[in-house]
Parts: structure tokens; C-alpha cells; sequence
């Protein structure tokens, strides 16, 4: 029987670096469309991020922003080509299944990784106060708009990152659509939010290539994303 360790050591192997079998491919008549599709998408996206993050917090053009980015994302996704859901290993390995609580266990386990680093990052003003601005449109705006819109935000970054934006690379995709991501976050000027997104999407791409498909990232995102809206301003306030 396996102690805690080696549980854990067994789950991340599952989660993310033992890929399961007969995943979906394009066909080569389908990989250029996708290629022009994304690389519109992604500059479009990125530009339209950039603006929303930028948004004084409570100014009702913040919500405007952000649903026309989700538009964007959701649409460039969409109308590169098909989006697979994958499959994810179960604990006895004896088959395959869709990875749903495999995906919530692992955003769990970021988001309390997440916050216990917010402990240290609440102690140093000049990366704290960024955060502090960002979290604020939480605060001044009508906090049920901004979860639904965090929400489904998580949903189609990963139907275009991890799915058409993946897909449509011919290699190196694990690698390549973590540094797009990260850069596409580079226009908000926040040091912090550029790394979580490096890690976010480092751990959602290998998801990608284990699943073979958006439901796992989708999940893992989405718990990861909320959990951070809900919790880290009152793991902030600990430490004031």
C-alpha cells in the first residue's frame, strides 16, 4: 500500500505526464485553417486582454472588455476546428475515463499552493500592491459578475490555448503554448500575474497532452481561476 507520498508522486504521474492512448489528430488538410485561424485569434486576444486589464477597477467597461475577450477566445476556438474533450487515467489504471476529479484535485492542490505563496507576497508592498489593484474589481464591482465572467473566461482560454492553439503546432506544444499564454498577460504590467499564468498554463498544457483533449484543463482552470477570486483577498487581509 502506498504511504501519502507516493500517492501523490502516482497522481501527478497520472495527471499530467503518463499520456493516455489513441488521442485525436488533425488531418493535414485541417492544420492550415486552424494555423491562420489561431495566429488571428491570438493577436486579437492579446490586444483585447491587454485593454481590460487596464480598466480602472469599478468602471462598468470592465465587464464589456472582458466578455468581448471571452468572444474572442471562444469564437478563434470554434472556428479553427473540432475540440476534443480527452480521456484521463483512473486510480485503479485498469481503463480510461473523463478526467473530472482527477482535474478538480489538481486545481485544488495549485490553488492551496497559490495561497500559501500569497502569505509570502502579502509581506512585500511592491508586489502586493498589483495584485491588490487587479483584485479590486472584485471589491468595487458586483462580485457575481466578475465570478461568472472569471468563469467562463477559464473555459474558453482553454478551448483556444489548450485546444485549437495545441493543436494546431507541430511540435514543442507543451512549451510553446505556455510562453504564448504568459506573454498574453505581459500587457497588464502585474510581474505576478504573468508567472501564475507561466504556471497555470505549464500545468494545464501537460494536462493537454496526458488528456488529449480541453475537459481536463477546462476543470482545472476553472477551480484554480474562482478559487483565486474568492480566496486570496482574505489570505491578503492575514497579513495586514
Amino acid at each position: 500500500m502506498r504511504g501519502p507520498i507516493g500517492e501523490l508522486r502516482a497522481f501527478l504521474d497520472a495527471a499530467l505526464l503518463d499520456p493516455v492512448a489513441d488521442q485525436h489528430d488533425d488531418p493535414p488538410e485541417a492544420r492550415t485553417r486552424r494555423r491562420v485561424v489561431v495566429a488571428i485569434t491570438f493577436v486579437v486576444g492579446s490586444a483585447v486582454l491587454a485593454w481590460a486589464l487596464r480598466i480602472p477597477a469599478g468602471d462598468p467597461l470592465f465587464y464589456t472588455a472582458s466578455l468581448a475577450l471571452a468572444a474572442v477566445w471562444g469564437v478563434g476556438a470554434i472556428a479553427s476546428g473540432p475540440l476534443h474533450f480527452g480521456r484521463g487515467h483512473t486510480r485503479s489504471g485498469e481503463r480510461e475515463a473523463r478526467p473530472v476529479v482527477q482535474s478538480l484535485a489538481l486545481g485544488a492542490l495549485l490553488l492551496a499552493i497559490f495561497l500559501v505563496a500569497a502569505l509570502v507576497v502579502a509581506r512585500i508592498p511592491v508586489l502586493r500592491d498589483p495584485v491588490d489593484e487587479l483584485l479590486d474589481h472584485a471589491r468595487f464591482g458586483s462580485l457575481p459578475v466578475v465570478l461568472a465572467i472569471t468563469m467562463l473566461n477559464g473555459v474558453v482560454e482553454e478551448m483556444y490555448f489548450r485546444g485549437a492553439l495545441y493543436s494546431a503546432l507541430p511540435s514543442h506544444a507543451v512549451a510553446i503554448t505556455t510562453v504564448l499564454y504568459a506573454l498574453t498577460t505581459i500587457g497588464s504590467g502585474i510581474p505576478l500575474l504573468v508567472l501564475a499564468a507561466a504556471i497555470l498554463g505549464l500545468v494545464t498544457a501537460l494536462q493537454r497532452r496526458v488528456t488529449g483533449g480541453i475537459l481536463g484543463p477546462i476543470i482545472t482552470h476553472v477551480t484554480w481561476s474562482t478559487g483565486m477570486l474568492l480566496l486570496l483577498p482574505p489570505a491578503l487581509e492575514l497579513t495586514r
